[in-house]
């Protein structure tokens, strides 16, 4: 008996955007590099319960592992004025700022027309965008029998501010682009799966000084309560902080705590192990330092 089989389109393969040489083009300016970052949610859907926001917490683990320091998170509506002051704001206090949502062929998606008005551009269509778009409709097979309407919608989707914009393809595998305005701001779509893809391909498009600290953390999970550790934990903050060592504690519910060191002094963290695994009761389950690989498999588990 003959069988048929399907099998998903083969998806277009794209090219990347050369990789900069920040000691010749910085978008910081020479000598600057990136130590801090905001990130700034968009969207009516997370505020009213709709949709539940998971890009923050992904971006927060990508700049804690490269060294980067997140100092803040706002959640904001789909409205113009309050994305402009957010924008410019944050790109004034923060080196680095990534935004997520708003950009889509709706009405309702209103991100780049809300960029362009805060940092002066107007809206242009970019045809190599518009091209990659192209392609990738007509490998995925979705049919071409749609309306001037529905055309005028999608391209919404490649429409960006045309002043102190840059668009930057990370990724071969999205027709998605990342559109970095004032050389600070990236702006990146709202579905957790996309966010993640040029996000992770972001990494060496962001000017990071090579010379910066990269800090040490240990984590050591105990089963006890919270409650039971606490007085320790205090004496142990005291302790640690002519040393730079940071003090932290996370509650897994139902399942103890974890204890996590943090420092640039790795002897000095290692010295310290022994005595927070007796005090705790507890068992270390992972070491490494931060800002020198994303690769976990580079991190020493235990």
């Amino acid at each position: 008996m003959a069988t048929s089989s399907s099998s998903a389109p083969e998806l277009p393969v794209f090219e990347k955007t050369p990789l900069p040489d920040f000691s010749r083009t910085n978008p910081l300016g020479a000598g600057r590099y990136v130590s801090t970052a905001a990130c700034l949610i968009i969207g009516d859907e997370v505020l009213n319960g709709k949709t539940k926001d998971s890009n923050s917490n992904y971006l927060a683990k990508f700049c804690f592992d490269l060294g980067i320091d997140l100092r803040r998170i706002e959640v904001i509506p789909d409205d113009e004025q309050t994305i402009v002051e957010a924008a410019r704001r944050l790109t004034d206090q923060f080196d680095w700022v990534v935004s997520s949502g708003g950009i889509g062929p709706t009405p309702d998606d209103i991100t780049y027309e809300s960029m362009a008005k805060a940092f002066g551009a107007e809206l242009e269509y970019d045809e190599e965008v518009v091209r990659r778009m192209a392609e990738n409709l007509k490998a995925r097979q979705v049919n071409t029998d749609v309306t001037p309407d529905m055309i005028t919608a999608r391209k919404r989707m490649a429409l960006f501010p045309n002043k102190h914009a840059e668009v930057i393809f990370p990724t071969e595998r999205l027709w998605v682009p990342v559109v970095r305005m004032a050389g600070k701001l990236c702006i990146l779509p709202g579905v957790p799966r996309l966010f993640e893809a040029l996000l992770d391909g972001m990494e060496s498009y962001i000017p990071l000084d090579p010379n910066r600290p990269r800090p040490y953390r240990v984590l050591i999970h105990t089963r006890l309560p919270e409650s039971n550790i606490s007085p320790f934990l205090v004496k142990l903050t005291d302790k640690c902080k002519p040393n730079g060592i940071k003090v932290g504690s996370y509650p897994k519910w139902n399942n103890g705590v974890d204890v996590s060191l943090i420092g640039n002094d790795w002897d000095e963290l290692e010295k310290l192990i022994p005595e927070v695994e007796k005090e705790v009761e507890g068992k270390l389950i992972e070491s490494g330092q931060l800002g020198k690989t994303r690769d976990p498999q580079q991190q020493h588990k235990i």
